[in-house]
């Protein structure tokens, strides 16, 4: 089939490679426009070019896709079909009906559940016990499109947004290959969502990650799995951020008002939150680089009743 892929960030690169190796023709790549990163502000392909630039497939980066120099742009490539992973950008009606078998989407959850931009990080920080991916033919409204496939991962103990991202990244790129073969062939039977229980995933910000001590050790140890490594979990010590970077629950005792330090040992620190306690065992002092907490308390002085919390706590 004739492809117009639509994608930016690294979660989208996976399935334009096994789109490309399985055939398809992909006749344009659309992604986010460059932007400038790092100290030296220079501008920065999105993973999506980058992977379009060494294939050689041409890449068109509007500010706006609904715009209609955009629209009639994308009309001259006679698309078979345009397929769609983390774009960032919502599609107008006119684009969904472009192509003769329409748009399909890469949404990384079991919909209906977690609808939204970050369904990765929130089935962590729900608690989830699996998830998955589903090829969905999109519609007018945010993934509410019918579902074409589905395939469904377990939530390891350990799961970070990290690890989570690249499974269901090399899923969801196993999958669209089917789905397409399956589309072309009409071997594929739409299924509504219907309008059983679902739940929205927002985008994430920085703030999310501001950690409530107050919460159980349990709530915050999958608030830093699930927002690792962007944008993170933090903390405030003598005013200064602190990044938590790794946890672990732990059985000693609560001693004291949540987010005091109630044991200090050389390896780790051991925090009271609102309902047990938690271990910390890799941090991100301000400024600086990621460590262990060994290496933190090398040089820096912790003791016991010491309190993290607010900026002006």
């Amino acid at each position: 089939m004739k492809v117009v892929y639509m994608g930016t960030p690294d979660f989208a690169v996976g399935a334009l490679e096994s789109i490309i190796k399985a055939g398809h023709e992909v006749v344009l790549v659309v992604t986010q426009p460059d932007k400038p990163k790092g100290r030296g502000k220079e501008m920065q392909m999105t993973p999506v070019k980058k992977c379009a630039v060494e294939h050689n497939i041409p890449v068109f980066q509007p500010v706006k896709i609904k715009d209609a120099e955009a629209v009639e742009y994308l009309r001259t490539f006679d698309a078979d079909i345009f397929v769609v992973a983390a774009f960032g950008q919502i599609l107008s009606s006119e684009i969904l009906h472009m192509p003769k078998y329409g748009c399909v989407n890469i949404h990384a959850s079991l919909l209906p559940m977690y609808r939204g931009a970050a369904p990765i990080q929130a089935v962590i920080i729900h608690k989830e016990k699996e998830t998955g991916v589903t090829i969905m033919q999109m519609d007018e409204d945010l993934d509410t499109g019918d579902m074409l496939m589905k395939e469904i991962i377990p939530i390891e103990a350990n799961e970070t947004g990290e690890t989570l991202h690249d499974k269901l990244s090399e899923l969801g790129a196993e999958m669209i290959v089917k789905a397409l073969t399956a589309i072309e062939e009409g071997n594929i039977t739409p299924v509504p969502q219907g309008d059983g229980e679902t739940c929205y995933a927002s985008m994430l910000k920085k703030e999310m990650g501001c950690i409530d001590w107050k919460k159980s050790a349990d709530d915050i140890e999958h608030l830093v799995r699930g927002l690792y490594p962007w944008p993170g979990t933090y903390t405030f010590l003598n005013g200064k951020m602190m990044k938590i970077c790794a946890v672990a629950l732990s059985d000693i005792p609560a001693n004291g008002a949540p987010g005091e330090v109630c044991m200090v040992t050389k390896d780790s620190l051991f925090v009271n939150t609102g309902e047990g306690t938690l271990e910390i065992k890799e941090l991100q002092p301000e400024g600086k680089k990621r460590m262990t907490v060994h290496d933190f308390l090398l040089g820096n002085k912790l003791e016991k009743g010491i309190c993290f919390g607010v900026k002006n706590s």
